[in-house]
């Protein structure tokens, strides 16, 4: 039997069950892997941006950090390491996808620490590798909770499942940058980036409570036998299968190139505005306590609009939904220049950042519902890894540049440049839906 055709059995047997039997326990599961994979990302953007702002570095150096997220941009050259090498030692006993988590989870805290230990004063670079290590390992750990999520949940869970993880995600969003930065003014810098570090083992927590999904076991079996037939076959004939053929099932359909492209350029103009917005905030004159206060208003728009991006998706389809939220994060890019013109207003800040997050949670989950629609279900855990590589590739090569372009542009015009930078992808995206149009079927 195939890797698909297994797939597909699992997922039929999964369908005879109730919806409730063992879905809640799941649900909760994939909640808390949300919280533990959220902690560590603001390590390495606001958090940390914010950090070497505070201690004095200059714009150029903050821009550099956008180039720590290509970990994040390029986890699909080792992806296929979780799907064909066991976890190492004692770990494999755990099962393929919970070994390897228990394997990485560990190291990311201990990452963490050697970030929250570094002095971004005398030598910021050593703070921008320690983050670039925690980038690394955070990659990698969210690899293997989107491969345990598609093979725990079968696909009419797979939105409830979602749902739960940004949930946690944002509320582990709102604690690594609104906490951080609100209890480094009493405790510390270094003091309360160790407190995420400690957040940060509650990872291997959850991987001894999560369930190993029951697909592991016929999966593994397979893949030496579509790799070369025996476990004997060549690096090669594994390289291939692990590799080779999802990118050809991938890029022989229809509209391949046209779908990469406005997959890596649809977060490029929002992304490039966001990550200068801790010096942005800090040069209109906000304290640190204003700019802690937006977090709440944040977390609960961000959380407005991924529902109602959701029930977008459900009602009207997932191209023509995809195109109003995107229409929308393109128009929210105006707050920025808003706010520009109002230095130390505290109540434009939290409307611009209110504004800013709704749009980017509606645009977020008709997003991520086409990029679930693009994996072929014999390469899931690949493509998926692929395609949320993509749009952070851009952000994370052209983005590093908006440092010394805000430096030599002044804000005003650099958030400009940013909005008529979502413009390219705002036409390629019409003409996709027009050519290779997704499902519009309202989903159940």
């Amino acid at each position: 039997m195939t890797v698909k055709a297994e797939a597909e059995a699992v997922e039929a047997d999964e369908k005879e069950k109730t919806p409730t039997q063992g879905g809640d326990r799941r649900i909760w599961m994939m909640a808390a892997y949300g919280f533990v994979a959220g902690l560590p990302l603001p390590l390495s953007t606001f958090t940390l941006r914010y950090w070497l702002s505070e201690s004095g570095a200059t714009l150029t150096v903050i821009g550099l950090t956008a180039n720590i997220g290509l970990a994040y941009s390029l986890k699909f050259l080792w992806s296929p390491v979780f799907d064909q090498v066991p976890p190492p030692g004692p770990m494999r006993h755990l099962g393929r996808r919970r070994g390897w988590l228990a394997t990485i989870q560990p190291m990311l805290a201990l990452a963490a620490v050697l970030l929250a230990l570094t002095n971004p004063v005398a030598s910021p670079m050593t703070s921008i590798a320690a983050a670039a290590l925690v980038a690394f390992l955070s990659a990698s750990q969210d690899i293997a909770i989107d491969a345990w999520r598609i093979e725990t949940f079968p696909q009419r869970l797979q939105g409830e499942a979602l749902a739960a993880y940004v949930w946690g995600y944002r509320f582990a969003m709102l604690a690594a940058t609104t906490g951080v930065i609100w209890a480094s003014g009493f405790i510390g810098w270094h003091v309360a980036l160790l407190g995420v570090a400690v957040l940060l083992l509650l990872g291997p927590v959850v991987t001894l409570l999560a369930p190993e999904p029951s697909i592991d076991a016929a999966v593994i079996a397979d893949a030496g036998t579509a790799a070369g037939g025996t476990s004997s076959s060549t690096l090669a004939s594994r390289a291939r299968h692990a590799v080779i053929d999802p990118l050809l099932d991938f890029l022989t359909r229809p509209g391949a190139i046209m779908i990469l492209a406005f997959v890596a350029l649809f977060k490029l103009g929002e992304a490039m505005g966001g990550i200068m917005t801790a010096p942005f905030y800090r040069g209109l004159g906000f304290s640190r306590d204003a700019i802690a206060g937006s977090g709440p208003f944040s977390l609960v728009a961000t959380l407005a609009g991924i529902t109602l991006g959701g029930v977008l998706v459900a009602r009207i389809g997932v191209g023509r939904a995809l195109l109003w939220t995107g229409s929308a994060q393109t128009l929210a890019m105006a707050m920025y220049e808003v706010l520009a013109h109002a230095p130390g207003q505290v109540p434009i800040l939290y409307l611009t950042v209110a504004t800013e997050a709704f749009a980017q949670g509606m645009a977020d989950a008709a997003f991520l519902t086409y990029l679930s629609g693009l994996c072929s279900r014999a390469f899931t855990a690949t493509h998926y890894a692929l395609l949320s590589s993509i749009p952070a590739l851009a952000i994370h090569t052209i983005g590093g540049f908006s440092g010394v372009l805000a430096d030599k542009t002044g804000w005003v015009v650099f958030y400009g440049i940013c909005t008529f930078a979502a413009l390219p992808a705002m036409g390629l995206m019409v003409l996709l839906l027009r050519r290779y149009p997704p499902d519009q079927s309202p989903a159940s």
